[in-house]
């Protein structure tokens, strides 16, 4: 596995882990344990995501900047196999 491959791999690790604790979250809202779990892991998740579209390309919107080119269609589409 490259580079790469291991960085979408990390940063999916991370989303979920982020997207769990913030469903715990809503029905826990006062949990000041889990909010610092959430914060924490959403720091990481933004580091890198920032990471990795500065590296290859962006993979939000928010993320795409508008450099000397156009950098969000230059990601593979779902159906090229990339994100299998």
């Amino acid at each position: 596995m490259g580079n790469k491959e291991q960085l979408l791999r990390d940063i999916g690790i991370v989303c979920f882990t982020v997207t769990e604790l913030c469903l715990y979250l809503d029905t826990h809202p006062t949990d000041k344990n889990a909010m610092e779990y959430f914060n924490h892991y959403n720091r990481i998740k933004q580091q890198m995501v920032r990471e990795f579209s500065q590296k290859y390309y962006p993979l939000s919107l928010d993320q795409a900047e508008c450099g000397k080119e156009w950098q969000w269609a230059l990601a593979p589409m779902p159906w090229e196999g990339e994100c299998a």
